[in-house]
Order: structure tokens, then sequence, then C-alpha cells
């Protein structure tokens, strides 16, 4: 996949023409139906031919199903800031679009194919991806980025010991690759909001003539922000040491919610688009402080993972791609009508699951509300954005 175009400009189909087009459509669409089947599946109304056992099968999708899709959306359509690259399209999008695809029919119908092959469809897409972006950022001189390659390849590992752990080969592969997904996708998740939190707070509040000075940024504090963040990786390798992660978490949890308090989100309260980032942040925070106290309190690994799932990846996924579709269609920064529901729902959807965690009086309820506020989240953003993500820009600009 070259970082040029192939295809001449009119050739290529709108949902081609930029990778934020089919990987937020994708995300939005797979989100929704997930969960939905997740929650089929549960009820006993749905039955699927599935070779690894169902919790298994929604975590790892959750985990490596939606979040890639949205990394790559993301991710590839940054890169041409950062570089001023031109975007993969045509020929070349479609084909990763496809590796995508593939993996998850490979997880749907795992119970009629051999799991190794599975696990070799399913494998393929993060380090191609890893190895485009490389490849670009290397081709422009733009190293800095590297890191959430980086980010890629060690994802594929977490992806590797879980499918290690589905076909039984390693028994703790399952739960160490899941655990370890969390982790580094906090870790992607503190690299990107980051970059793009504090930045679009200073910038918002300068075009409302206010003084963006108070949203305090410091590239020291980022990298100790990731650095402990990341440093949960190996304290949650040691196997049989719960305090060892959870004393890893508690110093990220410290610093990261430092970071956040800093950057003043409440200053932009009355933004939507904002705050919805400044609170996907403050999830990843959250869900470090539950992960630090769970050996002590005795907590269920359930509320910090959940914490993390739903509360931070979901509300930023939503957030981020509900501003990044706009941007970069050349509309307003406006919210459509009616998009602040999918950012109350992601919130309802992250409360009733935390509830789930914590109860079993409540847990019925709580997962039945979550998976229900969580597909509206997703219906309603495919609902609003499918016009926005499937026509041309605004402005008439290429992509």
């Amino acid at each position: 996949m070259s970082d040029a175009p192939i295809e001449p400009r009119g050739r290529v189909p709108i949902l081609l023409a930029y990778p934020f087009r089919p990987f937020f459509l994708l995300t939005g669409a797979y989100g929704a139906v997930l969960i939905a089947a997740w929650a089929g599946l549960l009820g006993n109304a749905l039955s699927l031919p599935l070779g690894v056992a169902a919790t298994q099968w929604h975590a790892h999708e959750m985990l490596f199903g939606i979040v890639p899709a949205a990394i790559a959306g993301f991710l590839l359509t940054a890169m041409c800031n950062w570089t001023g690259a031109a975007p993969l399209r045509g020929n070349g999008l479609l084909a990763l679009v496809s590796l995508w695809v593939a993996g998850r029919a490979a997880l749907w119908f795992s119970g009629v194919l051999p799991l190794w092959l599975v696990a070799l469809v399913d494998l393929v897409f993060l380090p191609a991806l890893a190895v485009y972006a490389t490849r670009v950022l290397l081709r422009h001189g733009n190293r800095r980025n590297l890191v959430l390659t980086v980010m890629l390849g060690l994802l594929t590992l977490a992806n590797l010991m879980m499918h290690l752990g589905f076909m039984g080969y390693w028994p703790r592969g399952g739960l160490m690759g899941e655990v370890l997904a969390l982790d580094l996708i906090a870790v992607v998740m503190i690299i990107i909001g980051g970059r793009i939190t504090p930045a679009f707070t200073a910038g918002w509040l300068q075009r409302q003539g206010r003084d963006p000075r108070v949203v305090q940024r410091s590239e020291n504090l980022d990298r100790l922000a990731m650095w402990t963040a990341l440093a949960t990786v190996p304290a949650d390798l040691v196997w049989g040491a719960p305090w060892l992660g959870a004393l890893a978490a508690g110093v990220a949890a410290l610093v990261n919610g430092w970071r956040l308090w800093r950057w003043r989100g409440w200053h932009a309260a009355d933004e939507p688009l904002l705050w919805i980032l400044h609170l996907g942040v403050a999830w990843v925070v959250v869900a470090f402080l539950f992960k630090a106290v769970t050996p002590w309190l005795g907590l269920s690994p359930f509320l910090w993972m959940h914490a993390m799932g739903v509360g931070a990846i979901g509300t930023l996924i939503l957030g981020v791609m509900t501003r990044v579709s706009l941007g970069h269609t050349g509309r307003p920064l406006t919210l459509p009508r009616y998009a602040p529901w999918i950012y109350g729902a992601i919130v309802v959807a992250t409360l009733a699951r935390l509830i789930a965690a914590v109860t079993m009086e409540w847990y019925w309820l709580g997962i039945w509300s979550s998976a229900a506020a969580w597909v509206f989240a997703f219906v309603l953003f495919i609902a609003l954005y499918w016009p926005i993500l499937s026509r041309p820009r605004a402005d008439g600009r290429p992509g």
C-alpha cells in the first residue's frame, strides 16, 4: 500500500477517499452490532457458530475489533496532517478495510473454521496497519509519532496471546492478553488524548475571545503520563502479583489525573465536542484508580476493566469520531441535532455497566441497560453521520 493515491480523484468512491470515512462507519456499525449480538447471546435469543467461549469472543471483539478500526480511522487521517503525505485511498484503503472485515468474519464463524486459521486471518490487520504507518512516518521524517506504531505492534502480541489461549496452547493467555490489551489501549488513549484534548480546548477558548493560557500543557508531563501508564504492562505480566499492577496503576492515575486537571476542562463545559474528550480521558484515570484499589478492597476486576472498556474507550471513540468527521469533511465544528444524545447514552452505558460490576442485586438491570444505551449511542452515530461520511466535503475540497 503506497502513501500516494493510485486512482484519479474522480474514480475513487467517496467512502474510499479518506481513511476516516470507512473506518469510522465500520466502527459505529460494528459497535452496535457486536453489543446487540452479545446481549442476544446473554439472553439466549441468539446462537452463533463460535469456536471460543462467548465471554472471550465478546472481550476480544471489543478490544481487537472495534478499537483497531477506530485507531486506523484516526491514525491514517492524522498522519496526513503530521507529514503532508497523501491519504491512503482507493484500492489500497479497500485492501486494508478488507483485512479488518476478514478478521471479524473469522471470529464470528470460529466454530466452523480451524482456530489456527482464525488466528492467522485476525492477526494480519494490526501489523499491516503498523507497517504502512511506519513507512509513511519514516519517509516523511516524522519519528515522534512512531510510538503509536510501536503500540500497534505490542497490541498484536496481546492479540496473539488471546489466540493462544483460545487454541489451548496457553491457558492464561486469554486473560493476560485481554488485560495487556486494555493497558496498551490506555497508553494509546493517553497519547492521542494528550495531543488533541488540550490543543482543541485552547483553540476553542481563543476563538471565543477567552484566554487559552488557562490550558496548561507540558511535554515532560505528557511523557511521564505515557511512561507511567506503559509501566502497567510489565507489572501485569507478573502472574500472581496483582499488587504490582495495582501499584503501577496507582502511579499512572496520579500522574494522568494531575495532567487532566491542568487542562482545566471545565472552561469548555458548554462545548460538547470538547467536554466529551475531557470525560473520556477522565475515565482512563478512574479506571486506573479502580485498578489500583482492586486487590486491597477485594473489588471485582470487572470494575476497572469496564471503566476502561466502556467508559474510556467508548467515550473517546465517539468523542473523536463525532469531531473528526465534521472537521475533515469541511463542516462547522457544531454537533448535528440530536448528536448530544450520543454522549448522554455512552455515559448511561458506562454507569450502568459499573453498577452491574459491583452489585448482584442490580446486575441484570445494569447489563441490559448498559447494552441498550451503548447500542443506542452507536446506532445514533451511524444515523447522524452516515450522510456526513458518505458525501463529498462540504467545502468542495478533495477527501
